[in-house]
């Protein structure tokens, strides 16, 4: 099993920043892909971002590829999204992810954190 509990989310003007953690625990996670993804109020779950524990590669949904940025941090076993120039579309409820193969769909992935609430204000 892995555990994983989400932090930092908040309300944030359109242009601004906020960084998300995921902290990390439970059986061994050294393989794991760790991800992100986002859920509109009547939207499907989507991908947001996803970087493999070892660091070895990183992805990124095309909506978000070049404001966010996917980081490990082996050391406090955390999972960071920073999310610059947010968008009144980022608006989502942000879930930290986990399973061992690569998959753009939410249905494919096994440990999920209960989610954090993303505002942004026009």
């Amino acid at each position: 099993q892995v555990q994983l509990v989400e932090s930092g989310g908040g309300m944030m003007q359109a242009g601004g920043s906020l960084s998300l953690s995921c902290a990390v625990s439970g059986r061994t996670f050294s393989r794991y892909l760790m991800g992100w993804f986002r859920q509109a109020p009547g939207k499907e779950r989507e991908f947001v971002a996803a970087i493999w524990w070892s660091g070895v590669s990183t992805y990124y949904a095309d909506v978000v590829k070049g404001r966010f940025t996917i980081s490990r941090d082996k050391t406090k076993n955390t999972i960071t999204l920073q999310m610059n120039s947010l968008k009144p579309e980022d608006t989502a409820v942000y879930y930290c992810a986990a399973d061992t193969r690569v998959s753009y769909s939410h249905y494919d992935w096994d440990y999920w954190g209960q989610g954090t609430q993303v505002t942004v204000s026009s």
